[in-house]
């Protein structure tokens, strides 16, 4: 390009695929400047001027301000720094926008009232502070101080999300769900109820390692039955329930018999909260965590196949 060329703001226009009235517009701001001008007043520009607007349209679409651009164009700023600083400040544009979008999709799929959609919003815009203390306020209200000494300060701690300080939008949607599902009174009181009466089961609270609760047992002997497909009245399902009130009878010191098939029944329906495994799917979420298994379906196989042998 010859640097000795000078053009028209339509040429210019023509050049750099801007409008004529956002080169004047450019050009009245300082953002580049004319050359020369003809006799009758007209705007001409060098050569330079269409490195300089293509540069100038570029940063405008990438969202920078025209201070900021101009600044660039005059070199009190370099190009890497205003980048960085405009990258940041989309940073935090982005996770703004996260969050709206994640209220508003929980939003549509639940139909809220105007309350609770803005209590939505004011969960998922939290403090980092603010949402452990959410968070402190329902495990205290679940765990006393009792548990924290205890094989349960274990589970407390693992009941306890970490949504990162880049949450995607299914985290915060996540995030907003548990939150609502920890303050819920009657959550509060079920959950507390289980980790009062899986404490009663066990014979001795001395110091020493976790002790695995009947839940637990339960999970772990009957969840590979469940997997295969076994159906509880099926006779395959004999040796997994023999096991299962083995496994049990041993962690509360009680024998295996009837009676503790009926109370293992019992202790087994009343721990059986959807809640509780939707608590713990949102929980993997949040902390990025695998998926863990549904409890629920376990609790049902092993109710079931318990009752149908007491009734025999």
């Amino acid at each position: 390009m010859d640097s000795g060329t000078l053009y028209s703001i339509g040429e210019l226009a023509r050049r750099t695929g801007l409008t004529v009235k956002t080169i004047r517009f450019y050009s009245d701001r300082g953002i580049v400047t004319p050359a020369d001008r003809t006799p009758a007043g007209y705007r001409r520009y060098g050569a330079d001027a269409v490195a300089r607007l293509t540069l100038v349209r570029t940063l405008r679409e990438l969202g920078l301000g025209l201070d900021a651009i101009r600044r660039v164009t005059d070199r009190e700023l370099t190009l890497s720094t205003v980048a960085a600083e405009h990258a940041a400040a989309l940073d935090v544009q982005i996770s703004i926008l996260r969050l709206r979008r994640a209220v508003l999709t929980a939003a549509a799929r639940r139909e809220p009232t105007s309350q609770e959609m803005e209590r939505m919003h004011q969960l998922a815009t939290l403090s980092g502070a603010e949402r452990r203390r959410l968070i402190d306020d329902f495990l205290d209200a679940v765990f006393d101080d009792r548990h924290v000494a205890n094989a349960h300060a274990a589970v407390r701690r693992s009941m306890i999300p970490e949504l990162p300080d880049r949450p995607s939008e299914e985290q915060v949607e996540a995030w907003v769900e548990l939150a609502e599902l920890s303050l819920d009174a009657d959550f509060r009181a079920g959950v507390r109820r289980l980790v009062e009466e899986l404490e009663a089961d066990l014979p001795d609270r001395v110091a020493g390692p976790p002790r695995p609760d009947v839940v637990a047992v339960t999970r772990e002997l009957v969840g590979e039955a469940v997997a295969s497909g076994i159906s509880p009245d099926a006779p395959q399902a004999e040796p997994v329930v023999a096991t299962l009130t083995a496994g049990c009878a041993l962690v509360v010191g009680r024998p295996d018999d009837a009676q503790l098939h009926g109370w293992l029944a019992h202790r087994l329906e009343a721990a059986n909260d959807p809640r509780r495994d939707r608590y713990f799917t949102l929980l993997a979420v949040i902390n990025g965590w695998p998926a863990p298994e549904p409890l629920a379906p376990v609790i049902d196989w092993s109710v079931k196949a318990l009752k149908m042998r007491a009734a025999r």
